[in-house]
């Protein structure tokens, strides 16, 4: 996927989970904020970060002018856009980098697809028969490895224990979680943050269903799935 009208500038201050304060050529600036975990150890003043302009954006009714989208982390280009993995997974879908990963052939791609009391991200059918896939983003990692969530997520539990009933009544079940940087080697359950998810990642992945995690290419105005990391599971 790729934007448009990107800027760089020095992150300032992030005043609530929606906005944030950005210098941008010597002016301060107030950005829409593409993600609502904490992202404590991403956003600290000082560090640059990118900025997608939207020009025209307030008169069509919006509140800022600019969405952050990414942040440099030392060496990392990390993107930090909470809605860019669902979209860099249809493409990957979509144009067959699943299939060239797995061997198996995906059709009938749908989004937003109801099963039970949850939505999961994606439906297909994979060598024909049906399958139910559910996203995450990554964006937390500490010395090369890459972890989630970084904040509590009794919805992520949720779509485990569907996608886990899902392989039960006869369904192939994928948690795909994309890691939205390079430069990592593994990929485990942040089981610090949030015990239960870590717990039920695992037993999920006991009963069927499919773990999978992906770093992504990431430049200043496009991110793409790119190789498949190493996950841990336990």
């Amino acid at each position: 996927m790729n934007y448009h009208h990107i800027v760089k500038g020095i992150f300032l201050e992030r005043p609530n989970r929606f906005i944030a304060y950005v210098s941008v050529d010597g002016r301060q600036v107030t950005c829409h904020v593409k993600n609502t975990g904490r992202c404590r150890e991403l956003l600290i003043p000082g560090v640059s970060v990118f900025l997608e302009y939207h020009p025209g954006g307030l008169a069509a009714g919006r509140k800022t002018e600019y969405s952050l989208i990414g942040v440099c982390k030392g060496d990392l280009l990390i993107n930090m856009d909470s809605q860019a993995p669902n979209q860099v997974v249809k493409e990957w879908l979509e144009e067959g980098g699943f299939t060239k990963e797995t061997g198996i052939a995906v059709t009938d791609v749908r989004r937003e697809v109801t099963y039970e009391k949850s939505r999961f991200d994606f439906a297909f059918l994979a060598d024909g028969k049906p399958a139910f896939m559910e996203v995450k983003g990554v964006t937390l990692e500490e010395e090369g490895t890459a972890m989630f969530p970084d904040a509590p997520t009794e919805r992520g539990v949720k779509h485990l224990l569907e996608l886990e009933k899902a392989v039960q009544e006869g369904y192939e079940a994928y948690m795909l979680f994309v890691i939205q940087m390079k430069g990592v080697h593994l990929f485990m359950p942040n089981r610090t943050t949030h015990p239960a998810f870590g717990e039920a990642l695992f037993q999920a992945a006991q009963k069927g269903v499919h773990v999978l995690a992906y770093d992504c290419l990431v430049t200043e105005d496009s991110l793409m799935v790119s190789c498949k990391v190493d996950t841990l599971v336990k």
